[in-house]
C-alpha cells in the first residue's frame, strides 16, 4: 500500500515533476485509484470528479514538460472540505437542507487560492452537518471512519480531509476549524493541521453557526506542505471583512529555517483545567523533551486557571439558535436531530448572557496575549484521548454522544484567535496522539517553524507500519460505493 507515489509530499511531487521523474497524470490516476479503494470502508468523500481531475492533470503535465509550470502547487492533488464553495461543485455542508441542483459559480477564497496555484481538485470531503461537532457523520453522507481502525472516528469536523491524507489519496487538503475541526482530526488521524491566526486565510461564506471563531487552514502529512498550502491560500479577500492584509511572508521558504535554540517554550499538559489520559500526557511530555534537546528553554506553565468552556457554550448555542431560526419546518425535519436539539438549547441564551460571554472572551484574549509576552510557543495535548468511537458505544467510552466530556482543549484558541497546530507525537493502543503547538497572535511562521523542527527531530516516517497494515485490511479496489460518488451531470 505504501507505494512510491501515494505518500510523497507535495514538496517532493513538485521536485519530481521538475526533474521529469513523475507526471501529474500518473499521480492523479494513483489518487483516484486509492480513493475508490478506500471509500467503501471509510466514506471520506461526498463527491469526486475523475474527468476534471485528469483533464487538469494533463494540462499540468504539458506545462511541466515545457518547463513552464504555473503556480505554487501545479499538478498537486488536493481534497476540499465540503464547507467551501467550489465552482462547478455543490456545497452541501453535510446537510439535506441544501439543493445541489443550482448554479455553483463561485470559489471560496481558500479554493480560489488553490485554483490559482494550479492544484488539482479531486473532490469534496465529508463533514458533519454545518461542521457542528468533533466527529464526522451527517444525515447526508452517513458515518466517516478512521483508516487506523474503522470502529473509530477520524475526528471532526474535517474528518473526510484527514482520511484523504492518511490514506495517501492526496498530500494536502482544506480544513476548517471553529472549535478544533482541523486539529481534532489531525490528532485522531495522525496528520498535521494548522489553524492559522484568525483572518490569515479569508473565510467566505461566513459561518452561519460559528461566526467569528471559524478559521480556514491547511492539512497535510508534513509541515512543509502546509506552509506551501498556506502561501497559496492566505491574503485578503473583500468578501471577508475580517481578512488580514498579506503579511508578505513566503512560508514554504521561511519554514525551512526552523530552529528551537533559545526559544521560550511553555509546557502545559492540562492547559490549567483538564487532565489528559496517562498515555497522552506521557507522549506530550516526551515531545517537550525533544524541544529541550533541540535547545529550547522549556518550563511548565498554564495559560488558563479554569476552563473557558462556559464562554464557548454560550456563544456557540446562540449561533446554533440563529442558524435554526432561519430554517423552515420542512428543512428542520431532515436535519441531524442531535444538532437540532443543540440549536434549540440556544433559545434560552439571553442577551445579557451573550454580552457577558463576549466580555469574558475579550478578557481571555488579553490573558493569552500576555501569556505569550513570556513565551514563544505553548505545548499541550491536542486531545486528551486517542480517537473516540465513530458510533454510540453505550459503555461510557468516548463516542459521538458524549463529546463534551472529551473535547477539552482546542476551542480555547478559537476564542483567542491564536495560530495553533496539531502534529503527531506518539501512539497509544495503535492510535495516534497529537501535540498542540500554539503561538502568539499573527506568528503563524513561529508555529510552523516549531512544528518543522520537532518533525525533523522526532524522525517521523510516513506511513507507519501500523497504518500500512490497517490500510491493507480495508482496501476494496473498484468499490461500487465510491463509483456512486462521481459528480453527477446534474451539478455540472
Amino acid at each position: 500500500m505504501a507505494d512510491d507515489i501515494a505518500f510523497l509530499s507535495a514538496t517532493e511531487l513538485l521536485s519530481r515533476y521538475r526533474k521529469k521523474e513523475l507526471s501529474p497524470v500518473d499521480v492523479v490516476r494513483d489518487s483516484l485509484t486509492r480513493l475508490e479503494s478506500f471509500e467503501g470502508a471509510l466514506n471520506a468523500f461526498v463527491l469526486y470528479d475523475p474527468d476534471s481531475a485528469l483533464s487538469a492533470a494533463r494540462a499540468s503535465e504539458a506545462r511541466w514538460q515545457k518547463g513552464a509550470p504555473q503556480g505554487l502547487l501545479d499538478g498537486v492533488p488536493v481534497a476540499i472540505k465540503d464547507t467551501q464553495l467550489t465552482r462547478g461543485w455543490p456545497r452541501l455542508v453535510g446537510s439535506k437542507t441544501i439543493d445541489p441542483n443550482q448554479a455553483w459559480t463561485e470559489d471560496a477564497p481558500s479554493v480560489d487560492g488553490l485554483r490559482r496555484a494550479n492544484a488539482i481538485f479531486l473532490g469534496k470531503t465529508t463533514t458533519p452537518e454545518f461542521g457542528w461537532k468533533p466527529v464526522t457523520d451527517s444525515p447526508l453522507s452517513g458515518i466517516t471512519r478512521s483508516p487506523w481502525n474503522t470502529e473509530r472516528t477520524p475526528g471532526g469536523s474535517s474528518g473526510g480531509s484527514a482520511c484523504a491524507l492518511a490514506t495517501g489519496v492526496c498530500p494536502i487538503a482544506i480544513g476548517t476549524d471553529a472549535g478544533g475541526s482541523i486539529r481534532i482530526p489531525a490528532s485522531f488521524s495522525g496528520v498535521f493541521g494548522l489553524k492559522p491566526t484568525f483572518g490569515r486565510v479569508a473565510l467566505y461564506p461566513p459561518s452561519a453557526a460559528f461566526g467569528d471563531v471559524s478559521h480556514v487552514g491547511p492539512m497535510s502529512r508534513t509541515v512543509a506542505d502546509s506552509a506551501l498550502m498556506l502561501d497559496a491560500m492566505k491574503g485578503p479577500d473583500s468578501r471577508d471583512w475580517y481578512s488580514l492584509p498579506d503579511d508578505g511572508i513566503s512560508y514554504h521558504q521561511e519554514v525551512a529555517k526552523a530552529s528551537l535554540k533559545g526559544k521560550r517554550v511553555a509546557l502545559s499538559p492540562t492547559l490549567g483545567y483538564h487532565e489528559p489520559s496517562p498515555a497522552v500526557r506521557e507522549a506530550v511530555e516526551r515531545a517537550a523533551k525533544v524541544f529541550a534537546d533541540c535547545g529550547a528553554i522549556v518550563e511548565e506553565a498554564d495559560p488558563f486557571r479554569e476552563s473557558p468552556f462556559p464562554v464557548v457554550q454560550t456563544l456557540g448555542l446562540a449561533g446554533f439558535w440563529t442558524l435554526l431560526r432561519s430554517m423552515p419546518p420542512e428543512k428542520i425535519a431532515v436535519m441531524d436531530p442531535a444538532f437540532v436539539a443543540a440549536c434549540r438549547a440556544g433559545e434560552a441564551v439571553t442577551l445579557a448572557q451573550f454580552m457577558e460571554a463576549q466580555g469574558k472572551r475579550a478578557a481571555l484574549g488579553a490573558q493569552v496575549r500576555q501569556f505569550f509576552d513570556r513565551y514563544d510557543i505553548l505545548l499541550s495535548p491536542t486531545m486528551p484521548i486517542t480517537a473516540a468511537y465513530a458510533e454510540p458505544h453505550g459503555d461510557g467510552q468516548p463516542d459521538p454522544t458524549n463529546y463534551r466530556e472529551w473535547l477539552s482543549y482546542t476551542w480555547a484558541f478559537n476564542l483567542t484567535r491564536n495560530p495553533s497546530a496539531s502534529i503527531p507525537c506518539g501512539f497509544a493502543d495503535g492510535l495516534p496522539i497529537g501535540l498542540m503547538v500554539t503561538g502568539p497572535l499573527y506568528d503563524d511562521l513561529g508555529v510552523l517553524r516549531a512544528c518543522r523542527a520537532y518533525e525533523e527531530a522526532s524522525g517521523a516516517v510516513w506511513p507507519s507500519d501500523a497504518l500500512t497494515t490497517a490500510l491493507a485490511k480495508i482496501a476494496r479496489p473498484g468499490d461500487r460505493e465510491a463509483r456512486a460518488k462521481i459528480k453527477p451531470p446534474s451539478v455540472l
